[in-house]
């Protein structure tokens, strides 16, 4: 029996940002996808298999977090979709949005692997 992998689609503007989530992900044994704001995402969405988890940042340029989890809910193919969001913002205000605009989690960077892995498991189940 094949065992296959759960898709993580991540999006951030920070190359950085998206080698450290991508090496945490692959350790892990997720398949991650890559995009590097939230219109890339959406059109990086559109071409993919069906991701188990979403995670994006807030701060992006040309699309930002909000308006791309609020573009992700508007398609019934990802209105379930979790949504992760991972950012160095802490304001309540903004949680508050991001979770209006549909997001399922909040992590705060810088991210410990394995809480990050915890996180991604839980809602990907």
């Amino acid at each position: 029996m094949k065992i296959v992998s759960k898709i993580v689609l991540t999006v951030d503007d920070s190359r950085t940002m998206r080698d450290m989530l991508m090496l945490a992900l692959g350790d892990a044994g997720f398949t991650v996808v890559q995009a590097v704001d939230g219109v890339h995402g959406l059109e990086v969405l559109d071409s993919m298999d069906q991701p188990d988890v979403i995670i994006t940042d807030i701060n992006m340029p040309r699309m930002d977090g909000f308006g791309f989890i609020e573009g992700v809910r508007s398609s019934d193919r990802h209105r379930a979709t979790p949504i992760l969001v991972l950012t160095t913002e802490s304001d309540q205000t903004k949680k508050e949005k991001a979770r209006a605009a549909g997001a399922t989690g909040w992590i705060i960077k810088p991210f410990a692997p394995d809480k990050l892995i915890d996180a991604v498991r839980r809602v990907a189940a």
